[in-house]
């Protein structure tokens, strides 16, 4: 829908300003939002009109039936379900359905909110049941294979091998390494300062490979002058710009095909990775939910069960009485 939705686009502004979520989440709510409001207007056969939609949502006008706006502001559970049915017939996952109407559920309960609409028809829905599915974790073997793979001789090299031992050395996103400034490195304490969901600063531990991959980088760095004072990016680009959460893929994915791994393990994958590793060698939950990040613990606890997933395979190969006879 290339129209834009007044209410919803007011609703995006709030998960960026209020909820400081990412401009990458609150695109993908506006995604599912605009599927919605595709759905609604093919249902009602509504011509979308900017100045139509602008004078519904100011007038609180319910009754505006040939608005977007009218029709949101007035849905019912009866049009929610219609477009799950809609989903169903794409054949959507469950994981993919489960996340739209989480975000119809954030969208309704913030209209209620701000008193937009009188009725929540998300509270009669449920969300799909789904299969839990493990993170996926590499070995120490293949992260090293990964870690050895960009040539440090020349600054841009120097740089990915930074970025690379940086993102294992310390679980943290790529949303999260992109945005680290020269000044959030305490060399001295071995620890980076982190800004995360929410806008919310950790300090997370960075060890010794780590601090000497961003060591041999800034070397580089000050040696063809690149600016390296205490507010600029410590990862940029040619340009001297702030690298992307996109750039930073793209990189993970050549140095793959350098060390001749999986293509479809991603830099998420390596944050996997950094949880799995240290809960094998006994870390405390607690404290890996601290270094990760996590708001709850239940969001920790899946690496748990890829570590007892791990022990359980291998008390089968070795074991003398684990097969039944």
């Amino acid at each position: 829908m290339t129209v834009s939705i007044p209410v919803i686009e007011q609703f995006l502004s709030y998960l960026i300003d209020e909820r400081h979520f990412s401009p990458y989440t609150s695109r993908c709510y506006g995604l599912d939002l605009r599927q919605f409001a595709e759905f609604i207007a093919g249902e009602y056969s509504i011509e979308v009109d900017d100045a139509r939609e602008r004078a519904a949502l100011e007038k609180r006008d319910t009754s505006a039936s040939n608005t977007i706006c009218g029709r949101l502001l007035a849905v019912d559970v009866e049009v929610v379900r219609g477009f799950l049915t809609h989903l169903a017939g794409q054949k959507y996952s469950a994981a993919t359905t489960a996340r739209k109407i989480a975000t119809l559920r954030s969208f309704h309960k913030w209209m209620e909110k701000r008193g937009l609409t009188t009725a929540n028809p998300m509270t009669l829905i449920r969300t799909p049941k789904q299969a839990r599915r493990l993170p996926k974790a590499i070995t120490v073997d293949q992260v090293e294979r990964l870690l050895g793979a960009p040539s440090d001789a020349e600054l841009l090299g120097a740089r990915d091998r930074a970025i690379l031992e940086t993102l294992y050395s310390t679980g943290i996103r790529v949303s999260e390494v992109v945005a680290i400034n020269r000044g959030d490195i305490d060399i001295d304490g071995s620890q980076l300062k982190v800004k995360g969901k929410g806008r919310r600063e950790r300090a997370v531990p960075i060890g010794s490979h780590a601090m000497a991959a961003i060591a041999r980088y800034l070397v580089r760095a000050e040696a063809e002058k690149v600016p390296m004072d205490s507010g600029r990016p410590l990862f940029v680009n040619k340009l001297g710009s702030r690298l992307s959460s996109r750039s930073v893929r793209r990189k993970v994915s050549k140095y793959l095909k350098v060390a001749g791994l999986d293509p479809d393990i991603s830099p998420h994958t390596i944050r996997h990775s950094f949880a799995t590793h240290l809960l094998d060698n006994g870390a405390d939950l607690r404290a890996v939910q601290e270094l990760l990040g996590h708001q709850s613990l239940s969001s920790t606890q899946v690496y748990t069960h890829l570590t007892t997933a791990r022990m359980r395979e291998a008390y089968d190969r070795a074991h003398p009485r684990a097969e039944a006879s």
